[in-house]
């Protein structure tokens, strides 16, 4: 049977092509870029060159530099110039700097950053953010994973309860308890690759599949599991959709044991003005977003309705003196209430998720196309302006299908060869996003681009 058509063969590509074209997209992006060679080798007192390790797991031989970015596109310090369909792993959802967010960061500049007091601000965003993701109260925070991490916290204590629960293959930042997996022989465990960390994370979670709601009940029989914390589409993997029912049967079963159920929408605000949530009328005890929020600035945010948080009030009055394990410094600073407020209010409106749900649409039917001229057995998966080459002939319905459709050569090698076509995309996996400063043209060339490399992979 032929290698291109071949279910059995996984992904569909020969490992010599994979091989070929990643050799020649090295050579093509170290010959081109003397400037971003020489700051690799400038940065030696950066580990690995690179103010955050994560950063050299995108498929460059050497860390890309950008000196620009400004709407959807970037500009490397060699001035080339890049499609951005990465747009900072959503963090840039609407865009690199959207000018209602700049001129707002630029007024609270000279009116202070950091007070450890809420500014004229904090009550606008308080209401923008009930209004648009429907939970009564609000706080914020740094980061998604301090947002989920208080969050978790809030619900053991309004509970009394110890435990939670996760969904195998789900990512929810760097909370530690979340990183539990269920092993290729059905044992639940740590997740092999976390690093320095001792305890035996199984104690307080529980970890079953995504969309299997005989599972979830069979978890939270006990009544010990104080929240359910997850994504409505699982994203930060090959993207996992919610089957038929699931949402529905996810609220039921929590609402039935008692279980608070958190949804984090961090990736998911791709969706429409109002998250997942909204869109599809879903009912979270707790809700999280971070990264795009606040149009790329570090903030997140995390609400609760009345119920959870009158027992989060009657559980904080009730303790000792002492540190409550919730808050960082810069939380609730001037500089992030002044973000969102311009984000929420003027840049994450109707009219741009109308935008971005337009170009999505050519997105999604364009790398279809591709796909389906090339005789590959992958598919094309949807969440708002979020879109994915997923490496699997069908849609997926869980973590270990996700994990099953990830192939780390033939993602590095398709990434690579895109960007040296002028097209970034995710380095962890083939996502795409689509931003209201996104062009048609821009597309185009991500359609285009898609189907040489594809070419070049099957011909």
């Amino acid at each position: 049977m032929n290698a291109v058509t071949s279910i059995s063969d996984g992904p569909g590509v020969s490992p010599a092509r994979t091989a070929a074209l990643r050799a020649e997209a090295e050579a093509l992006y170290l010959g081109t870029r003397p400037k971003t060679r020489a700051a690799a080798e400038a940065a030696a007192h950066l580990l690995d060159g690179v103010p955050m390790h994560w950063m050299v797991d995108w498929s460059t031989p050497v860390p890309l530099v950008i000196a620009e970015a400004n709407g959807a596109r970037l500009i490397d310090i060699d001035g080339h110039s890049y499609d951005d369909f990465c747009l900072g792993d959503t963090a840039a959802l609407f865009g690199h700097g959207p000018t209602p967010v700049a001129q707002a960061l630029i007024r609270q500049a000279s009116a202070g950053l950091a007070t450890m007091l809420p500014s004229p601000d904090a009550a606008m965003v308080g209401d923008l953010l009930s209004e648009r993701f429907g939970l009564a109260y609000w706080q914020i925070a740094t980061t998604a994973t301090d947002a989920n991490r208080f969050a978790l916290r809030a619900a053991r204590a309004a509970t009394g309860r110890p435990r939670i629960l996760v969904f195998d293959g789900a990512y929810h930042g760097a909370v530690d308890e979340t990183f539990v997996e269920i092993g290729p022989d059905g044992r639940v465990g740590n997740r092999p690759a976390l690093m320095g960390e001792p305890r035996d994370l199984t104690k307080l979670t529980r970890v079953v599949p995504f969309n299997d709601l005989d599972a979830l009940e069979t978890a939270l029989a006990d009544r010990t599991v104080a929240c359910v914390i997850t994504e409505p589409v699982m994203t930060n993997c090959a993207m996992v959709l919610p089957q038929p029912g699931f949402h529905e049967g996810l609220r039921e079963i929590t609402r039935r044991h008692g279980t608070l159920l958190l949804i984090d929408e961090t990736h998911t605000l791709s969706t429409g003005p109002g998250g997942y949530t909204r869109a599809y009328g879903l009912e979270p005890d707790m809700f999280v977003a971070g990264k795009a929020v606040a149009g790329g600035i570090p903030a997140a945010v995390w609400g609760m309705n009345e119920e959870v948080a009158e027992r989060f009030r009657s559980a904080r009055i009730n303790r000792p003196d002492g540190h409550s394990g919730m808050g960082t410094t810069l939380s609730g600073s001037p500089l992030q209430l002044a973000a969102l407020r311009a984000n929420l209010e003027q840049v994450a409106t109707d009219e741009a998720y109308a935008q971005m749900n337009r170009l999505a649409d050519r997105m999604e039917a364009g790398l279809a196309q591709v796909l389906a001229q090339a005789r590959l057995p992958w598919h094309v998966a949807r969440c708002g302006a979020r879109v994915e080459v997923v490496r699997a002939p069908f849609p997926l319905t869980d973590g270990r299908q996700a994990k099953g459709a990830h192939y780390p050569a033939l993602e590095a090698t398709t990434h690579l060869a895109l960007l040296v076509r002028g097209v970034l995309i995710s380095p962890f996996h083939d996502m795409m996003l689509a931003s209201p400063a996104t062009s048609e043209a821009q597309v185009e060339r991500l359609v285009e681009a898609t189907a040489q490399v594809v070419g070049r992979l099957t011909e």
